[in-house]
């Protein structure tokens, strides 16, 4: 795929600017079904980085289209961290911030950004 992305089903996903940036297209309330969707991925198809020690930021955003589906975010946020592990990161405690929204968008996917954490400030936690 151009711009960089590589894609594998209805995953896609890119290296950026020192961020990893993974897009899954279409939405299921089955939250379960993304751990091993993007895990295959990561497997079968990624070529970019490897995983990395530190702490890291990670958001999901869940667009969606109509009602919003009836899904509990922190499950989907568990079954994505899950999934990316071994590959952003060593593991999931690596994740010193975490954010998780839904809102209404134009086409139904989730898209979630890695970024590596590399300065505290007292206000919190900055990305580099």
């Amino acid at each position: 795929m151009s711009d960089g992305w590589t894609q594998h089903g209805k995953v896609r996903a890119r290296e950026e600017g020192g961020a990893i940036e993974v897009v899954v297209d279409g939405l299921t309330t089955q939250t379960r079904y993304y751990k091993p969707l993007i895990y295959e991925f990561f497997r079968k198809a990624w070529r970019g980085s490897r995983p990395a020690w530190g702490e890291f930021a990670v958001e999901i955003v869940m667009d969606y289209v109509g009602d919003p589906p009836w899904m509990d975010l922190d499950n989907l946020a568990k079954a994505i961290l899950d999934a990316i592990k071994g590959y952003a990161f060593h593991d999931d405690a690596q994740v010193a911030r975490l954010l998780v929204e839904r809102r209404a968008g134009e086409r139904e996917r989730i898209t979630v950004t890695v970024r590596k954490l590399r300065d505290l400030d007292g206000w919190g936690l900055r990305p580099s």
